[in-house]
């Protein structure tokens, strides 16, 4: 059962990271790095790159969704990190980017790092057969907290949020869309024959809610950044969120960790969220477009002090 999750989990990361690179480059030809407004989602829904990009996408959730019903949270989440890898090439193609030296170590980073952080973490958590009811009503309050603050930011610093806030936002958000999917896939299970009515409403509504802003955030990322970025947010922040809410609240922690291990945990997390944030910084599409933003204000004044002829 574990192997076929893994297995499913594998071919979602792929249907992920293709999925990212068809939509981030439809997003970007249709706003040419500017700020995604209601109208360009509206085209873009009537792009057929764009919705092939979304289709890939969903069956790459579904296939995650059913991987993390039957293997444990700690195990699944992570394995999404080979979609960066597959990202990275496939728009360094598409695009005519040569990859350079900063971003193979960003991209080291985010994988060596995740890696170790999930490889510690299986060795010190046990799965949770049964999740009570306020602790799922915890993880729904904590996740509207989030909702709310990423939301009330987004209206206020829209125009100023850069790719990376963008994408640390649906990182977390889809964090906590992972875990409430595998408790609600365990009450589905449940041997009471009642189904979907095991499961409570709020946790349907936070999922949505969740789902729906942290899916904006990812399109306004594609527009400020490379697709490389949004899948190296969502394949690190998301399972980290995720193994961090299964120690905290669902109890996933064994009693006989030791610090060093903790200590360990923690220097692996930080390796690879510095490496999402080096790849922000670094990406050889990121710098191209500092480079023209450069080029573009250089010649506004020029242009503005030209003497008419």
């Amino acid at each position: 059962m574990v192997w076929f999750a893994v297995l499913l989990a594998v071919l979602g990361a792929f249907c992920l990271a293709i999925g990212a690179q068809r939509q981030g480059s439809a997003v970007k030809a249709d706003t040419g790095g500017l700020a995604l407004s209601n109208h360009g989602m509206l085209r873009l829904i009537r792009n057929p790159r764009w919705v092939f990009g979304l289709l890939l996408l969903a069956v790459g959730m579904a296939m995650n969704a059913v991987a993390l019903v039957m293997a444990p949270l700690t195990v699944v989440q992570p394995i999404g990190a080979i979609a960066l890898v597959i990202t990275t090439i496939v728009n360094a193609k598409d695009q005519g980017l040569s990859i350079n030296r900063a971003t193979v170590v960003a991209i080291s980073a985010c994988v060596t790092g995740s890696a170790l952080f999930v490889i510690l973490a299986v060795n010190v958590t046990q799965e949770t057969h049964q999740v009570s009811s306020s602790d799922e009503l915890t993880i729904v309050l904590l996740l509207a907290l989030a909702v709310g603050l990423f939301g009330t930011l987004a209206l206020v610093f829209r125009h100023r949020m850069s790719a990376f806030i963008y994408i640390l936002g649906a990182g977390i958000l889809f964090g906590f869309v992972a875990v409430l999917t595998r408790i609600i896939g365990k009450h589905l299970l449940e041997p009471n024959g009642l189904g979907i009515l095991n499961v409570p409403w709020y946790s349907v509504v936070a999922i949505v809610a969740a789902g729906v802003l942290g899916s904006w955030f990812v399109q306004n990322a594609y527009s400020g950044g490379p697709p490389d970025l949004v899948i190296a947010g969502l394949t690190v922040i998301d399972p980290i969120v995720g193994i961090a809410i299964g120690i905290t609240i669902l109890g996933e922690l064994r009693p006989d960790v030791h610090a060093v291990t903790a200590i360990a945990m923690g220097a692996a997390g930080s390796l690879a969220i510095v490496g999402v944030i080096a790849l922000s910084r670094h990406h050889p599409e990121v710098t191209k477009r500092k480079k023209d933003a450069r080029k573009a204000a250089g010649r506004v004044p020029q242009d503005v002090n030209r003497p008419q002829q």
